[in-house]
């Protein structure tokens, strides 16, 4: 689904609508990440105008109804490690979708799935 399209869908759904307006913000600049790429809870903070709400960030890509139309498994940890997915799947899923748009995934030395290639 292109951007225009997604954002067209979102614009008209009640549940969007209804949201709070900073989980409106996040979602639509979630939108904003091409496939294949992938950005920080920050880079989306700040994208918002609220450089200091990482956090927040992620709270409300927790909220998320739209996944995959948000795509906000192309959201990750500034650490490079992929952070949470709470669609269907869980993590597991996370690791999947970035695989399938060609993200390089590596394992660090705790264990943890890093990202190799992210814009923070």
């Amino acid at each position: 689904m292109n951007l225009k399209t997604a954002l067209l869908y979102l614009q008209t759904n009640p549940t969007f609508t209804k949201s709070p307006l900073f989980y409106r913000k996040v979602w639509k600049a979630c939108l904003e990440i091409p496939p294949g790429q992938t950005r920080t809870y920050g880079w989306i903070a700040k994208k918002i105008g609220h450089p200091k709400a990482s956090r927040a960030v992620g709270q409300a890509l927790a909220k998320n109804p739209f996944a995959p139309v948000v795509p906000c498994h192309r959201v990750i940890r500034s650490n490079g490690t992929l952070g949470g997915y709470s669609a269907p799947g869980g993590h597991t899923r996370k690791k999947q979708l970035l695989k399938e748009e060609g993200i390089k995934l590596e394992s660090s030395q705790r264990g943890l799935t890093k990202n190799i290639i992210c814009i923070i």
